[in-house]
């Protein structure tokens, strides 16, 4: 069974996960074929950062120091679950699995740094980051055991987990991990294993936020002192929003919307439904990105969305991705796959290089010419090969590893296709295979290569987007478009998805992006980038009246349909100020390129912006 979220048999969940979505050619296969071929490079990435060295360190294995933070055993369970969901078995995984086992204190414990520096254990939850590490240690195991089969990490999980059942609960330690993640990896751990400590632990952590439990202890002026930081602000059930660090933010949600789904509990799957629609309106970039602040890498107030000093962690759109599937799952609705759609493809892919080994950790949606970053993780310096905090790398690693699992569901009654990829989908005995050149063309031709004799029905998502979509030649409306009837081998069903170019402008209140508008076709959002243009970005200005046309570019990025439309350049400014005149911006007609948004920084860190002024 391969599947990162896998709800148990009396899960409340409309959609069911499938165990065998094949990925077999076209833009994704291209992009999980670099993927995979990073993955040994992010092995020896861990090497040389120490990462891989605190674990033989706390194995005994090796001798010395445990070197930076106590969450950098997180980046090698990434890595391994990415590694899992490829089938890796080799030499280089299967050591650090035996490193991992051997690591592992007595009684279950393990953090090589706590473990290696002696330190007491649990006593700085706020900042320690033990949980997170469990969570990311036990969706590494679920997914090695249902991905290759091996046990060996479930062992691992299981013993560490049954230590935290026996020390964290109401009749125990009542602190929280300053940094959610464990809420996700107990619930899914239960699903492995059908413990019901493991489920019962995670709804505990989940209702106990929100009470100050997280937060550091005394006074402290910056973020660390402010609960919201930590998602411990305000109770799950009565939040109305989502605030502080983004990361922790959409990984709690989606681990309280993971117990919603295991205990059926409506009340708390109404109150993350509620926040998933706050963040959308009103805290989201065009992208689909979260996260506005360099300060405590946070989400900020309501329409505080500046494209210049957007955070826009990669790590806080890959979390955002797995809330918006959990919710897809529990209530099928249309939106989910809809956002799933735009941070996959404008908010995930745009923190890894074409080649798939050098990554972005903060995605700006503007840089301007001569920018000079300020520390590492600045995109000003342009695509990295690691990070000193190395969280985003393997997040990416093992988000597009799993693709395959978030493109459809299914049961005996039916599929249902949530995004389209060359490929094959089996769901009982209805197996289908998918052509298509998405997202470069809106067709998807789908054939049936199996069918019961039964009536059964296939359900197609037309993106919010696409109005005017057809199916078989026949106009569908946006949502699901389905066809429920008894299907024939060799039967084709073709959705044709409209691809015109579209302008998006930004509400009234989103100050920094008033009188500028975006472009997008298909799920793309796309963006201007020096090396395409005749004139410095920062000089031009495009007309929103002229017409914006597609031209595929086989030879450019790997292979992308740049877009060409018309502006004007204006003259460049010795001053920030001048006063005003009425009418149209003065300057030279040129002519504007645009690539997709998430290819660009693989020439170089150019200058770059998503929004465009108009004239």
């Amino acid at each position: 069974m391969i599947a990162p979220v896998l709800p148990g048999p009396a899960a409340a969940v409309v959609l069911r996960p499938l165990p065998d979505n094949r990925v077999t050619g076209g833009f994704w296969h291209r992009r999980m074929a670099a993927n995979r071929a990073a993955i040994p490079v992010g092995h020896q990435r861990l090497v040389d950062a120490g990462n891989i060295r605190n674990l033989e360190i706390a194995a005994g294995d090796a001798a010395g120091v445990a070197t930076g933070g106590s969450f950098r055993d997180s980046d090698v369970y990434k890595w391994l679950e990415a590694a899992a969901w490829e089938r890796d078995e080799s030499p280089g995984v299967q050591q650090v699995r035996r490193t991992v086992a051997a690591a592992q204190g007595d009684d279950g414990y393990l953090n090589s740094a706590i473990q290696v520096r002696g330190e007491k254990r649990y006593d700085r939850l706020w900042m320690s980051h033990e949980l997170y590490c469990a969570g990311h240690l036990f969706q590494a195991a679920m997914a090695d055991a249902r991905a290759t089969g091996n046990t060996d990490l479930l062992d691992v999980a299981t013993r560490f987990a049954d230590q935290l059942v026996a020390t964290f609960g109401p009749d125990g330690r009542r602190e929280l991990d300053g940094h959610p993640a464990v809420e996700l990896g107990l619930v899914e751990l239960y699903r492995q294993t059908g413990e019901p400590s493991y489920l019962e632990l995670a709804a505990y952590f989940v209702e106990a936020r929100g009470q100050g439990r997280a937060t550091k202890p005394g006074f402290d002026p910056s973020h660390y002192g402010n609960p919201a930081h930590y998602a411990d602000r305000v109770p799950v059930r009565i939040a109305d929003t989502v605030e502080g660090h983004a990361v922790r933010a959409v990984y709690f949600a989606a681990g309280a919307t993971d117990v919603a789904i295991e205990t059926g509990d409506a009340d708390l799957l109404d109150a993350v439904r509620r926040q998933y629609d706050a963040m959308r309106l009103r805290k989201q970039h065009v992208t689909g990105a979260v996260g506005s602040r360099w300060d405590g890498e946070a989400f900020g107030d309501v329409y505080e969305l500046p494209p210049d000093r957007a955070y826009a962690e990669t790590c806080a759109a890959i979390g955002a991705l797995q809330w918006a599937w959990r919710l897809l799952l529990a209530t099928g609705d249309p939106l989910y796959a809809d956002q799933m759609e735009l941070i996959l493809y404008n908010a995930v892919l745009p923190g890894v290089s074409l080649t798939g080994a050098e990554y972005f950790y903060v995605n700006t949606l503007h840089r301007r010419t001569g920018a000079r970053g300020d520390v590492q993780r600045s995109p000003a310096h342009g695509r990295q090969p690691w990070f000193n905090c190395a969280c985003c790398p393997p997040n990416v690693m093992r988000m597009l590893a799993s693709v395959p699992a978030y493109l459809a569901t299914g049961d005996e009654e039916g599929l249902q296709l949530h995004q389209y990829a060359t490929g094959s989908h089996r769901a009982g005995s209805f197996a289908v295979d998918v052509q298509t050149d998405y997202p470069w063309d809106g067709r998807v031709t789908v054939t049936v290569r199996e069918a019961p004799e039964h009536e059964v029905e296939l359900a197609l998502r037309v993106p919010e987007w696409a109005a005017g979509a057809t199916l078989d030649h026949r106009p569908v409306d946006t949502g699901y478009a389905r066809l429920r009837k008894v299907f024939r081998v060799g039967e084709r069903v073709v959705l044709e998805l409209p691809m015109d170019p579209r302008l998006v402008v930004s509400g009234e209140y989103l100050d920094a992006t008033r009188g500028c508008v975006a472009v997008a076709r298909g799920p793309l959002v796309y963006a201007v980038e020096q090396p395409d243009q005749v004139a410095t970005v920062e000089d031009l200005r495009i007309d929103p009246t002229a017409p914006v046309e597609a031209e595929p570019r086989p030879e450019l990025l790997d292979g992308v349909t740049v877009l060409r439309t018309t502006g004007l350049a204006i003259s460049g400014q010795d001053s920030p100020y001048s006063l005003y005149t009425a009418g149209r911006a003065a300057g030279r007609a040129v002519p504007i390129t645009l690539i997709p948004y998430y290819a660009w920084a693989n020439r170089g860190p150019h200058a770059m912006r998503v929004w465009i002024p108009t004239t």
